[in-house]
């Protein structure tokens, strides 16, 4: 069961305006990630399912931080069916992101008052989404779509519309200030901050002041 409300959910990641997320399959190893992060000030995390038996991975999560971190929002990612929401909400996932819109996800969220930000990639899946009850958005992939000048184009007709580009946001002040300026109340960072050379190296600093200095940039892009 989730430990955070949607609209607890919502808030925080507008707040923050950055939301990382990664995939790991070694437990030991996908805790200090987390925690790496969740250092750097980043409290909401997007774990994804892209791995076999990723759900237990994303178990030993939720317990571990359940003690060790009670502020840290778990959610799951990559998550494409009804079957595969069920089985994470039931492991404590506080929100579902998906690569695409499911209205049978959508409907299983909004039964279970979980938030659920599906992938979108026209005007027409942004207006769908948000007739299924999705409060943000997830544009995906971000850069391949256009960039922050898709974002302007779909808010300019939809101003109330929320978006959070996931895919092509960079690690810089430049590319986090574009994607700000063109609209999105958030951003879903994956290997451009979580970046795998420094997970192998265990170099868990680097990850720590990384995502607070996104955080930073974020925080200046919107002020």
């Amino acid at each position: 069961m989730a430990r955070f409300s949607r609209l607890q959910v919502w808030t925080q990641m507008e707040q923050l305006g950055v939301v990382p997320l990664f995939y790991d399959g070694n437990v030991e190893r996908a805790i200090k990630t987390a925690a790496a992060i969740a250092a750097g000030g980043a409290k909401v995390i997007e774990f994804t399912n892209r791995g076999d038996r990723a759900f237990e991975v994303f178990r030993e999560l939720v317990v571990h931080f359940e003690e060790a971190d009670p502020e840290l929002v778990l959610g799951v990612g990559s998550v494409l069916d009804v079957g595969t929401a069920g089985l994470y909400i039931n492991l404590g996932a506080n929100f579902i992101v998906g690569s695409v819109t499911n209205p049978e996800v959508a409907r299983l969220c909004n039964r279970r008052k979980i938030a659920y930000f599906p992938g979108c990639a026209t005007a027409s899946e942004v207006s769908y989404a948000e007739e299924l009850g999705v409060e943000i958005c997830k544009v995906f992939p971000g850069s391949e779509l256009g960039g922050p000048s898709f974002v302007k184009a779909i808010l300019a007709p939809c101003p109330w519309s929320k978006i959070m580009p996931t895919g092509g946001v960079d690690a810089t002040f430049e590319n986090l200030k574009g994607w700000f300026d063109a609209g999105v109340v958030c951003v879903g960072m994956g290997s451009k901050l979580v970046r795998s050379d420094w997970i192998k190296a265990g170099n868990w600093q680097a990850l720590t002041d990384l995502t607070a200095q996104c955080l930073e940039w974020a925080r200046q892009a919107r002020a």
